[in-house]
């Protein structure tokens, strides 16, 4: 597998963990942000890792990996564009 390539990277602000939770199991939602990815001109959901520290996921098409920080001075925006 490639490192990531630092045009990705991005930190964002996370977001509110007080979201409603599944009333069929009591989980909360998976969080997650959409990314356009530029490379191959398609979209997908890019989820949170399990520890909480980023937003990870690859291109559906070229595989081109994708990490965004989540940071404390980020931004709420939800859709992004990911460009190398």
């Amino acid at each position: 597998m490639t490192e990531p390539n630092p045009a990705y990277h991005l930190d964002i602000a996370d977001v509110d963990e007080s979201a409603p939770a599944d009333p069929r199991n009591g989980a909360h939602p998976r969080r997650w942000i959409g990314v356009q990815f530029e490379c191959c001109h398609v979209y997908a959901r890019v989820y949170r890792n399990a520890a909480g520290t980023a937003y990870e996921g690859h291109c559906p098409r070229c595989a081109a990996a994708l990490r965004i920080a989540i940071g404390p001075n980020g931004t709420p925006e939800r859709f992004f564009r990911a460009a190398r």
